[in-house]
């Protein structure tokens, strides 16, 4: 065990290939061994770009033109060999199943310990502790692939954290967890702070939970250039008018500490429902699914949904919500039971067809992906007025084609990717909207404004169905005309 190290970034500058503009001008910070950096930013502010820079992938794996230097301790990550790089510095990226190499939990986990040369009676120790630590206690024999979203993110990030690296990087650690989920981390990363066991660099949107652990905060604006550095408190009394113009989320003094997913503000968690005389868009009837044999993801659900209904599906990690999302697009086949979408079976209905009946938005935005620039990616299927529609929603969104309709879909932030994957979705007018973490990773400006648009989906004559562990979404849909709140557990409808 090294133990913490201390970062340094000296001028650091960075373009990637083909960009129109730097993702990352002219950044200075230090940071002493074992300190919290929190990175803030707007979407496409360049906060994944420092965490890859800070694990020496920016610029090895990253073609671009790069200046300055980043130091972790005494070694120029910059320009280090990957082995020496990754001998100190571990990195969670926003997506974790591109982690995830091995077929089972424990040899993943493993994996990164075999690569440092670690003995294996020392493996067998530190594997099953790790997991425990990244709350998968027991999941030693599970198969990733088959993990939620959230528990592949615990997966990956006990993978990082098990060969205990001077810096430990994650980049929205808490994206696909559940509130309870979130919370446990952080107590974890206090945990690892107060024994100054690794260094911390956290980019992070939850800021009622991040903010009180940050030694420091490093804020950027969205051309990458840095706003403020410098202490928490420091930082909000000099920068937070500039940082709340740029949608920056900040800690908000009226909730209780690490409990920035509680709506607050007495929404009706039960909604009121859509007209019952309203047409039924999707409904399920005894609806079970496994994955593995006699193991139920999804056990005897009933559901209706019609015009006009907004649908938050809430439950902790592994409850079955993706799977449900999954079922009602046609993307599974039920084991028991039936879907109807539109009065038709979603497994067996064409394409064509299918696309104008449900919009589908993946955990993992990347999937829905089929074109090489924004502009044909939100024109796919589309005539003229419909090109129209879609680039007046890209414009709400904050994404004008005329700045990002050249872009690949693929280079986007995480955050930019999520809304051009609704855009794509709202703009074929579809019967149903299915939304898989819809607002994970968005500033605040882009979740105000994906808000607003789904706001206006009953008066368009859709409906929409959306699994979220963002609490204050979750109230924002169920409150009002025609919004409900369902609460999953083990598969079942619980609330």
């Amino acid at each position: 065990m090294a133990g913490p190290l201390p970062l340094r970034a000296e001028g650091v500058s960075f373009r990637y290939a083909g960009a129109a503009r730097p993702a990352l001008r002219d950044l200075q910070f230090r940071v002493d061994a074992g300190c919290v950096l929190l990175v803030v930013g707007p979407s496409g502010s360049g906060k994944s770009t420092v965490a890859r820079a800070i694990a020496g992938l920016v610029p090895r794996e990253f073609p671009g033109e790069w200046s300055g230097s980043i130091r972790v301790g005494d070694l120029d990550v910059s320009s280090a060999t990957p082995a020496d790089a990754a001998a100190r510095v571990g990195i969670l990226f926003q997506d974790p199943a591109s982690q995830l190499v091995m077929d089972r939990a424990e040899d993943d986990v493993a994996f990164g310990l075999e690569n440092r040369a670690w003995r294996l009676t020392s493996m067998r120790a530190r594997v099953p502790e790790a997991l425990a630590e990244a709350g998968l206690g027991g999941f030693e024999r599970r198969r990733g692939t088959q993990l939620s979203g959230g528990e592949q993110q615990r997966l990956a990030l006990a993978g990082v954290e098990a060969p205990f690296p001077s810096v430990l990087v994650l980049d929205e650690p808490t994206a696909n967890l559940d509130p309870a989920g979130a919370v446990a981390l952080f107590a974890r990363l206090a945990t690892l702070r107060a024994a100054r066991r690794s260094t911390i660099v956290l980019v992070e949107h939850r800021a009622d939970l991040a903010w009180p652990l940050a030694d420091l905060v490093l804020a950027l604006d969205g051309q990458g250039s840095p706003i403020d550095f410098g202490a928490p408190a420091d930082v909000q009394v000099r920068s937070g008018a500039r940082l709340e113009h740029e949608g920056i989320w900040l800690p908000s003094p009226g909730l209780a500490p690490g409990s920035e997913d509680n709506p607050g503000g007495g929404a009706d968690s039960g909604g009121v429902p859509a007209a019952v005389d309203a047409p039924v868009i999707v409904e399920a009837h005894d609806l079970r699914f496994e994955y593995q044999r006699g193991v139920a993801a999804v056990r005897d659900l009933h559901l209706q949904i019609r015009t006009g209904e907004r649908v938050a599906l809430v439950g902790p990690n592994g409850s079955g919500k993706s799977t449900v999302l999954r079922l009602f697009a046609g993307l599974l086949r039920p084991t028991a039971g039936s879907v109807a979408l539109g009065g038709l079976d979603p497994a067996r209905i064409a394409p064509p067809r299918l696309a104008g009946l449900a919009g589908f938005v993946f955990q993992d935005p990347e999937l829905g992906f089929l074109a090489d620039t924004v502009g044909e990616e939100i024109a796919i299927g589309l005539d003229a007025a419909g090109v129209a529609a879609a680039a007046e929603l890209m414009e709400r969104l904050g994404m004008p084609l005329a700045a990002f309709g050249d872009r690949s879909p693929y280079r986007l932030s995480g955050g930019e990717q999520r809304r051009l994957s609704v855009a794509t979705a709202l703009a074929r007018r579809p019967s149903l909207l299915v939304l898989d973490e819809p607002t994970f990773g968005q500033d605040r400006r882009g979740w105000e404004a994906m808000a607003e648009i789904i706001d206006g989906l009953a008066s368009d004559g859709s409906a929409m169905i959306a699994a979220t562990h963002d609490e204050r979404f979750a109230a924002r849909v169920a409150a009002g005309a025609g919004g409900r709140r369902l609460e999953m557990a083990d598969g079942w409808i619980v609330a």
